[in-house]
């Protein structure tokens, strides 16, 4: 067995404080809490001696934008997730490409919209000429992960024995095996049975709801990157989790490179969604992470906004102040969003909010 590292506690502790930042109120949270030095005790212990085994999971359907599992882990486990994605992470993101997003620091949706708007000014001259974009989707791409394509990846990254030791265990622990399912059948029937992790062959599937997760997303998809970057040499290219868009002058290069992705993708035992799968000229608009890119500006995108209408007006009356809020957070993300604030401002005004001059923010009613 691997000797765990001498600073192993320590790391616990920080790892412990990380993961409560955002689930202190949950009830697994407040349950590991209550007796938080015991516990954080006895998980060391476990760490150290090489006995810890992720426990049950909690599964539930989610209907938002889409519906999907989504795959909750007990509280002390996420704290060991946190504990592995601290001490690798920042080795993996110091050598992903500047055009790798999702689970990364400061690369988030915003992030990703304004690197691609920035490329498409770059292709197309400030919108003076003509480009085209390939803009591709895996299929169904968390069930389809092959376990041990990226295991043999994170081999190749992690020297110490102890923390690809305890990567292995997060990697191929199979969450089907012990799980309370919290939603009833009828919500369970909603998710198709292609995208179902209870439908994945062994050996396949990331639970999405996980921090190692989305974390070891990227690092399968970091070849993806690469290839397409230094192998391709594709001059304008940017990606967020499994949604990815090459920019080039000529339609011709794109269906090229469409077809070496591919080769590479069968490499990692994955495939794009033909469905989803589109070439076509930038300047018709490219719909991205929520935004969609149009000659001189950014915008919402359309079907964004319908659901925040649509959430605003049947909200309780309580919800009203924080869901009004956060859509206004989330469209002001865009260049152009004063039509989509507008359009938010009057269905708060319709529930008897107060909003500012500017559109940026809505205020509690008085009781």
């Amino acid at each position: 067995m691997p000797s765990a590292d001498p600073n192993l506690f320590p790391l616990l502790v920080q790892a412990y404080l990380d993961c409560r930042r955002t689930k202190r109120n949950s009830a697994s949270a407040q349950a590991f809490e209550a007796m938080a030095e015991s516990h954080l005790c006895q998980l060391h212990e476990e760490l150290a001696g090489g006995t810890y085994q992720p426990g049950r999971s909690i599964c539930f359907v989610i209907t938002r934008p889409r519906p999907r599992e989504v795959w909750a882990a007990q509280f002390r486990d996420r704290i060991v997730h946190h504990l592995l994605y601290n001490h690798i992470a920042p080795r993996f993101h110091a050598s992903f490409t500047a055009d790798s997003c999702a689970c990364i620091p400061g690369r988030g949706t915003l992030y990703a919209a304004q690197r691609l708007e920035h490329q498409v000014r770059s292709i197309t001259h400030n919108w003076s000429e003509p480009a085209h974009y390939l803009k591709c989707d895996l299929a169904n791409f968390f069930v389809s992960i092959d376990k041990e394509v990226l295991c043999a990846q994170l081999r190749r990254r992690i020297s110490e024995s102890w923390w690809l030791s305890l990567a292995e265990v997060l990697l191929m622990h199979d969450p089907r095996r012990d799980v309370e399912v919290h939603s009833c059948r009828d919500e369970l029937a909603l998710v198709p049975a292609h995208k179902s992790l209870f439908n994945a062959p062994d050996g396949h599937g990331l639970p999405i709801g996980n921090l190692s997760s989305q974390f070891f997303a990227n690092v399968l998809l970091d070849d993806l990157d690469q290839f397409a970057k230094h192998r391709l040499r594709a001059p304008h290219y940017v990606r967020y989790v499994d949604d990815f868009v090459l920019l080039h002058q000529s339609p011709q290069w794109l269906n090229w490179a469409r077809g070496q992705i591919e080769g590479k993708l069968a490499e990692l035992r994955l495939q794009l969604n033909p469905r989803k799968t589109i070439l076509q000229p930038i300047g018709r608009g490219i719909d991205f992470v929520g935004h969609v890119i149009k000659p001189w500006r950014r915008t919402t995108r359309p079907r964004t906004l319908r659901a925040a209408l649509q959430r605003i007006e049947a909200a309780p009356v309580g919800d009203v102040y924080t869901t009004g809020n956060s859509y206004f957070g989330l469209v002001r993300q865009a260049g152009a969003s004063h039509k989509e604030q507008a359009a938010i401002a009057r269905a708060l005004l319709k529930r008897g909010h107060a909003v500012d001059g500017n559109l940026t923010r809505t205020f509690r009613r008085k009781a």
